[in-house]
């Protein structure tokens, strides 16, 4: 494996690893979105600043960890399944998200991040060279 830049098993044929990494990334967006979806309500604005800043760094981990889009794709499907579970209410009337703009922000600004981190160029190969002569 020396000689690999990191998650090169990730962008090969379909191995169970690489389903199993893919699935693990969907797990960690639910679990990062649930606990946004606690910390922009509890700690407003702060609390939001810091949602999104999780939100950015697991959807760009999983793009640099696996060098895919599809990096980006599981854990965002996970984050959007459970931000949505989370905004239906019960029929208590008891809900995860209160009414505001709080909320609405934290919905669109992670799916604004999502498109952001999957439209991104793909990520450099290691070791290419310029083409100019004499460098």
């Amino acid at each position: 494996m020396s000689g690999q830049q990191p998650g090169a098993f990730l962008g090969g044929p379909v191995v169970p690893g690489r389903i199993a990494a893919y699935l693990g990334l969907a797990v960690l967006g639910a679990l990062v979105a649930i606990a946004g979806s606690l910390v922009q309500g509890g700690w407003f604005p702060g609390g939001l600043v810091l949602a999104l800043l999780a939100t950015a760094a697991l959807f760009y981990g999983g793009l640099r960890a696996t060098g895919t889009q599809t990096g980006v794709g599981a854990p965002a499907a996970g984050w959007l399944i459970a931000v949505i579970w989370l905004s239906f209410g019960r029929s208590e009337g008891d809900a995860v998200f209160s009414g505001g703009v709080g909320p609405l922000v934290y919905l669109l600004g992670g799916m604004a991040v999502a498109v952001m981190c999957a439209t991104m160029s793909r990520l450099p190969q290691p070791g290419t060279q310029s083409g100019r002569m004499g460098m």
